[in-house]
């Protein structure tokens, strides 16, 4: 059983992927995409949403962080993986699900799916392009509009010489309204012979294995459902790891994260780190519903840092909260 951290453009960036990691029962993550047009991109450009790279492409942790492209130029993308790769991605992933309409009106992401030929020809002149001993992975939905092309999909990225598949078991058009069709997955690992990974609406143990049942894939990937639980890679596997106490571990996750966002983006932007985080969270904690609802109108960055300290020291002792008030 392998649990991935699934790419969420926007929301698992380099500071969550440390923390999730950190948490632990995560094997593998995968970066935000990297967008490729025509041409090739500065080492800059890679550093910025894959800082792992100067960590030999993990994070510190040591889980392996594979670098995902995306784009519909077969030549740019393989030139883009070659650099990647001597910035040190130790495996590169190829984006064919991405279902932003303006990303899917640059001809990025799940459109490709209805052009198999030429996802097929993407990842063969990216497997060609970098060294045999990196992998070269994919993610796909199960169509654009529909699912009548799924098949054929994973049959060109098996035979263009992909090392395996994550399957969205969704088309763009459902975007990310339940139910995820496992059993499509089912039928497109029944027709390949490469590792296919599963992926969508596993939210808790019982979701992973009635999507391990119907799909049946062991591996899984999860993104939404691992940043609302930072604990559920370890619940799955059944980790004595798991704190007994989740919202005090939470909340001392929530402090390392919103220090990092002082330190790291621009002041007006970090509240929106923050609430961003927390709300998400708040799809599985009412705790993080409530401290949502008190911060909600508050931007100021300090002022959050103690939002969040003294909601610790209340779940800690709740007698010495008043005294954390206005400190930092």
């Amino acid at each position: 059983m392998r649990i991935i951290l699934a790419p969420m453009e926007g929301v698992v960036d380099y500071t969550l992927r440390k923390l999730l990691t950190d948490v632990g029962g995560i094997d593998q993550c995968v970066t935000e995409f990297v967008r490729v047009t025509d041409r090739l991109l500065p080492p800059v450009v890679f550093h910025r949403l894959a800082p792992e790279l100067r960590q030999q492409g993990r994070t510190e942790s040591g889980t392996v962080v594979l670098l995902q492209l995306l784009g519909s130029d077969p030549a740019a993308l393989a030139d883009n993986a070659c650099r990647a790769v001597e910035l040190g991605a130790p495996g590169i992933d190829l984006n064919f699900g991405c279902p932003a309409k303006t990303v899917n009106k640059s001809r990025g992401g799940a459109i490709l799916l209805d052009e198999p030929e030429l996802i097929h020809r993407i990842v063969a002149e990216v497997r060609r392009a970098v060294p045999s001993d990196i992998p070269v992975s994919a993610k796909m939905r199960l169509g654009f509009r529909d699912k009548a092309l799924a098949l054929d999909n994973a049959a060109g990225i098996e035979s263009a010489g992909a090392a395996s598949l994550a399957v969205h078991a969704r088309t763009k058009v459902e975007g990310y309204k339940p139910p995820a069709h496992w059993e499509w997955i089912a039928r497109i690992r029944e027709s390949v012979s490469l590792p296919v990974i599963a992926n969508g609406e596993v939210w808790s143990v019982d979701d992973y294995h009635r999507c391990r049942e119907v799909s049946g894939c062991d591996d899984v990937m999860i993104g939404r459902g691992l940043v609302a639980n930072p604990f559920l890679a370890l619940a799955i596997k059944g980790s004595s790891a798991r704190p007994e106490d989740p919202w005090a571990q939470v909340l001392l996750l929530l402090e390392r994260f919103h220090r990092e966002a002082m330190c790291n983006i621009a002041e007006k932007h970090v509240h929106g780190r923050l609430k961003q985080w927390l709300h998400m969270l708040s799809w599985q904690m009412p705790e993080a519903k409530d401290l949502f609802a008190r911060i909600r109108t508050e931007k100021a960055p300090e002022r959050l840092l103690e939002h969040l300290l003294e909601a610790r020291a209340v779940r800690l002792d709740p007698t010495v909260a008043n005294s954390l008030v206005g400190t930092v």
